[in-house]
């Protein structure tokens, strides 16, 4: 593949910020990537760890780590995972109070060295901090992408490859919605190799994957004793990839709503069609009674979190 010189910037030098990272050098479709974070050393020692990987991956990505959010200066992309992680017992929403300050501190950082950049939040609560991060940046809405439902409907598509047997390569699953107990897995949506679910699954097993898929962010948090993050860094690769190679996938994210779905003044999980240009355009699937129930139902939740938190 031919690399375009893109430089993506990922602000939060956690396991995700590492973990995507790693991966993003090994995709080997960016000229650049600079990992920041919080505490002195710990970006710098990632960034050389995994550089002394890239020779195996055949990559020449360059990768450098960072204290200073001039860094950010010529980003085409950045990805922002600062933040805390949940812990057992808690729910993404019980997030917003601590995450919401850092994400203000660093859009305003992205506005000032990278004011061309698309942004890409991955920090919990995702919608909410996604619709935030849109207006503290006063940017077009195109511009501002939430990961979730990428996620979700991976592990949906893990959940019906693990109760069926067949190839996760051959199976296709959306999820939509917030990205928390509410969010919205419609298998009429779903296929395995074009073919419906019910084809393979009873209806107990779909009520199953439906309730699992629900549940495993909290059931790694509950396993781990804090967040996952591999299916996250792949989720949030798969979306740069979109971007910096105009690859015009429609894949389900957070995106800002402005009358799609009926719904404005907030960002939630929904199809859209990514590219060169970011959101292109949102997907309004035609949603029959018991899917539109669930979905505002999900989006009545996030608003909620949104009108608690004063966002």
């Amino acid at each position: 593949m031919t690399k375009n010189g893109n430089k993506i910037s990922i602000v939060g030098a956690g396991q995700v910020g590492q973990a995507t990272a790693q991966m993003l050098a090994r995709e080997n479709f960016c000229n650049e990537i600079a990992l920041i974070g919080r505490k002195e050393g710990v970006p710098q020692g990632a960034a050389l760890d995994i550089r002394h990987a890239i020779p195996l991956y055949d990559s020449d990505t360059a990768i450098y780590g960072y204290h200073d959010y001039a860094a950010l200066c010529d980003s085409h992309v950045v990805v922002v995972t600062a933040g805390y992680p949940r812990k057992p017992g808690m729910s993404r929403a019980d997030l917003l109070d601590t995450n919401k300050p850092i994400i203000e501190e660093v859009v305003a950082n992205i506005v000032k060295y990278a004011p061309q950049a698309f942004i890409i939040v991955i920090t919990n609560p995702v919608d909410v901090l996604t619709y935030y991060a849109w207006r503290a940046s006063g940017w077009d809405r195109n511009r501002i992408i939430g990961l979730s439902c990428v996620l979700d409907s991976a592990r949906m598509v893990s959940l019906i490859a693990h109760k069926t047997g067949c190839s996760p390569k051959e199976i296709s699953a959306l999820v939509i919605g917030g990205h928390g107990d509410s969010m919205v897995p419609l298998p009429r949506f779903s296929r395995i190799n074009g073919i419906p679910l019910d084809v393979f699954l009873t209806k107990q097993d779909v009520v199953e994957i439906i309730r699992a898929t629900r549940q495993a962010g909290s059931e790694i948090v509950a396993l781990k004793g804090t967040s996952g993050y591999v299916a996250a860094a792949a989720s949030i690769v798969t979306m740069l990839d979109a971007i910096i190679n105009n690859r015009n996938h429609i894949l389900p994210c957070v995106a800002v709503l402005a009358g799609e779905y009926a719904l404005e003044n907030m960002a939630l999980g929904v199809p859209a069609l990514i590219g060169g240009e970011g959101v292109q355009k949102i997907i309004e699937l035609p949603l029959n009674e018991e899917e539109t129930t669930a979905f505002l139902r999900s989006a009545a939740e996030v608003r909620e979190i949104l009108q608690c938190g004063n966002v």
